[in-house]
C-alpha cells in the first residue's frame, strides 16, 4: 500500500501514527513544504520571548520518529492531485503515485489589500518558524524598534507577548470593537485588554489602516502611527486548492465525514484545511486547534489503513496566556450562564439542555480538563454533582463508576 500525506504538521503526524497503528508495512511518503521536521507552531512566540529554543521546538517528535515509523520525508511542495490517475504532482516536475491520500495542507495567512502596504520593507506574517526568524532579524539586538501589529486575535496577541520586551513601543490595530473577537465575550476580552495595556501595549480598536507609507500607518480615524516593523496577523485561509483540483467538495474548508474521508474515493483530509463537526453548536466549520488536527489526522490514518475509526468529539478550544494571565475557553456561549468573579479570576460556565455547552476561564484554570471532558462527552449534568463541579472541578463530583473510568480503571474509594 502506498500512502501519501500532503503536509508536515500536527495532522500529518496523527495520520502517520494512525496508519502505523494498523499497518506496519505500507509505504508512507510525507510531503512537507517547510524545510523542517514537524514542530510546535504555537511555540514561535515563546521562541522570540526566549522561553524556548529552536532545538526544543523541533522535538515535537524525536528526530528518530520518521525512521521509526518508516516515513519517507520529502521537503517538496505538492502542486497538483489527479484523483483519477491517483498521482500527486510535485514542484520539481515529478509525480508520486498513491493508493490512499491524506490532504493535511493547513492554512496560510490572510493579508487584506491595504493601500501602500507594498512600500513597507520590514513586514511579516506570524504563522511559521521562518516568520519568527524574520521578525527576530528585523527587531535586531536592541530594543529601539517601534512595532505595529494588524490584528488583535490570538496570533496577533501571542506575537505581541513574544516581542513586548524586545521593542520600544507596540501598537495593535483591529477593525473589531474588542480583542479576541472570535473566541471571547466582551467582558473577559476587556479584562485581558486591560492587563495587556498595563504592560505597555496600545490598542486601536474599531479602526483600520487607510494607507501606509514605508514607516507610518494612517488609520481611518485619522490617527498616524509610526513604526519600524509591521506584523500582519489579520487571520488565515485554509489551503483547499489541491482538494478542489482533486474533485473533493470544498466549502469554507474541505468537507469530510466523521471518518475524515472526503467524497472522493481514496482521499481523506485533516487539520486546519478541513471542516469539523462542532458538537457544541451542531455546526460544521474550521476548528484550527492542535488537538483537533491530531485527532482528525489519526482518524484518517486508521481508516486509510483499513480500520473503522471516527472522531465525533470536536469542539472549539483555546488554552493560552498573555503576559502571565492564563486563559482557557471551550465550546459555545449560548445558553444559561453561571458567572463567578473572585480573586482576579473570571469563570463563565454555559449550560444548555442538561449539558455543559461551553466555558471561559481567566486566571484560575486548574482542572479545566474536567469541564472540557463534560462538553466532549456530552455528560448529562443531572448525572453528576454539577453544583460541586461548578464551584471547583473535581472527580469527586462523579459517580464511583465514572471516576474509575476517568482514572483508567483505577479503583476509587
Amino acid at each position: 500500500m502506498n500512502y501519501v500525506i500532503i503536509g508536515g504538521g500536527t495532522a500529518a503526524v496523527g495520520c502517520v501514527e494512525g496508519i502505523r497503528a494498523l499497518d506496519r508495512e505500507g509505504n508512507i511518503t510525507l510531503l512537507a513544504a517547510e524545510p523542517y521536521p514537524v514542530y510546535g507552531r504555537p511555540l514561535i512566540s515563546y521562541l522570540l520571548e526566549g522561553k524556548t529554543t529552536e532545538e526544543k521546538m523541533l522535538r515535537y517528535r524525536e528526530p528518530s520518529w520518521y525512521e521509526e515509523n518508516a516515513v519517507t520525508l520529502l521537503h517538496r511542495r505538492a502542486v497538483g492531485v489527479d484523483s483519477g490517475a491517483r498521482t500527486v504532482a510535485l514542484d520539481d516536475g515529478s509525480a508520486l503515485p498513491y493508493d490512499r491520500l491524506c490532504i493535511a495542507t493547513g492554512s496560510r495567512p490572510f493579508v487584506p489589500p491595504m493601500d501602500g502596504m507594498d512600500t513597507v520593507a520590514n513586514q511579516t506574517s506570524f504563522m511559521t518558524l521562518d516568520d519568527a526568524k524574520h521578525l527576530e532579524e528585523m527587531l535586531g539586538a536592541g530594543k529601539d524598534k517601534k512595532v505595529l501589529i494588524i490584528g488583535a486575535g490570538l496570533i496577533g496577541l501571542k506575537c505581541a507577548e513574544g516581542i513586548l520586551e524586545r521593542c520600544a513601543s507596540l501598537d495593535i490595530v483591529d477593525l473589531a470593537g474588542r480583542i479576541l473577537p472570535n473566541v471571547m465575550l466582551p467582558e473577559p476580552a476587556g479584562i485581558i485588554q486591560a492587563h495587556l495595556e498595563s504592560k505597555g501595549i496600545r490598542f486601536h480598536l474599531s479602526d483600520s489602516v487607510a494607507r501606509f507609507t514605508p514607516d507610518t500607518a494612517t488609520l481611518k480615524s485619522g490617527e498616524v502611527l509610526p513604526f519600524d516593523v509591521l506584523v500582519v496577523a489579520v487571520g488565515v485561509r485554509p489551503n483547499t486548492e489541491l482538494a478542489t483540483q482533486a474533485g473533493c467538495s470544498v466549502e469554507r474548508g474541505i468537507r469530510v465525514d466523521s471518518h475524515s474521508a472526503t467524497d472522493v474515493e481514496g482521499i481523506w483530509a485533516a487539520g486546519d484545511c478541513a471542516l469539523s463537526h462542532d458538537i457544541s453548536t451542531d455546526t460544521d466549520h474550521i476548528l484550527a486547534i492542535l488537538p483537533n488536527a491530531y485527532f482528525q489526522g489519526e482518524t484518517a490514518g486508521r481508516n486509510m489503513a483499513g480500520g473503522d475509526a471516527s472522531f465525533t468529539q470536536a469542539i472549539p478550544m483555546n488554552a493560552s496566556g498573555f503576559c502571565g494571565l492564563h486563559m482557557i475557553t471551550a465550546g459555545s456561549y449560548e445558553g444559561d450562564t453561571y458567572l463567578s468573579r473572585e480573586d482576579g479570576s473570571y469563570k463563565l460556565l454555559v449550560t444548555r439542555d442538561d449539558r455543559l455547552a461551553g466555558f471561559i476561564l481567566l486566571g484560575e484554570v486548574d482542572r479545566a480538563g474536567i469541564y472540557t471532558a463534560l462538553i466532549r462527552e456530552e455528560t448529562p449534568l443531572s448525572s453528576i454533582d454539577f453544583a460541586l463541579i461548578r464551584e471547583k472541578p473535581q472527580l469527586m463530583a462523579f459517580t464511583r463508576a465514572e471516576r474509575a473510568k476517568k482514572l483508567g480503571g483505577v479503583k476509587t474509594w
